[in-house]
């Protein structure tokens, strides 16, 4: 499911499925689920773009870009060491003031793994003057490790594991927070959990793993 929600290229067709129009959906359907009076819809760049429209779509909530993205600067959530992404954050992203000054905010990014990101973004729009933020976020809350190619290791690294949606818009300043629901990304990507990858959502996987639970699915014979 991280294909679709973060890591493929936009014009990209996975299964005969568009990456871009699934996202469209994913930003809808978290509207849906998640709704809140706002007076602007802005993306985390670039990662965000799409479920943001589409959540400012299916609410009328204008879309604006308040963001600012260094095209020169790596993918936050893969560095190493907290400080180094802190670090990274601040040279990756700048606030356009006149965009968030005194505006509530419905601030859309595809997922949240640490955390580091969304917290510095929140305090950078802080200081640009945002008078409310509410984080929506278009996957479900990830709280199990990956073991089959994206660097999410251990449990101890996710800010939704072991906290609700008012315990993590605590921990990274925002004042709300909410995900699309598991059911909401299946139905936006158009695939059951026997076609989809949710371990990392689930703690369930397609193959085995030691130690970990697993779906029927054994083989890579029956992908």
């Amino acid at each position: 499911m991280f294909e679709w929600v973060y890591f493929a290229r936009p014009d990209s067709i996975i299964d005969r499925k568009e990456v871009y129009d699934t996202r469209l959906r994913m930003g809808m359907e978290l509207a849906a689920e998640s709704p809140v009076e706002a007076d602007i819809v802005i993306p985390v760049p670039d990662s965000g773009r799409t479920q943001a429209l589409g959540y400012s779509v299916a609410t009328g909530i204008q879309y604006s870009e308040g963001l600012f993205k260094n095209r020169y600067s790596e993918r936050t959530f893969i560095i190493p060491g907290e400080t180094n992404r802190d670090v990274a954050v601040k040279i990756k992203l700048n606030p356009i003031r006149s965009v968030v000054d005194g505006k509530r905010i419905v601030l859309v990014d595809d997922s949240i793994v640490r955390g580091t990101t969304m917290k510095r973004i929140i305090s950078i729009l802080r200081n640009a003057g945002a008078k409310e933020i509410h984080v929506r976020i278009g996957s479900p809350p990830i709280v199990a490790p990956c073991y089959f190619g994206i660097d999410m290791k251990t449990r101890d690294q996710f800010i939704a594991l072991n906290k609700n949606e008012k315990e993590v818009a605590e921990s990274i300043g925002a004042d709300s927070v909410a995900y699309l629901s598991i059911e909401g990304l299946k139905k936006s990507i158009g695939m059951g959990d026997m076609e989809l990858c949710l371990g990392c959502l689930t703690g369930r996987y397609p193959l085995r793993v030691e130690g970990e639970m697993e779906e029927k699915q054994t083989t890579l014979d029956q992908l």
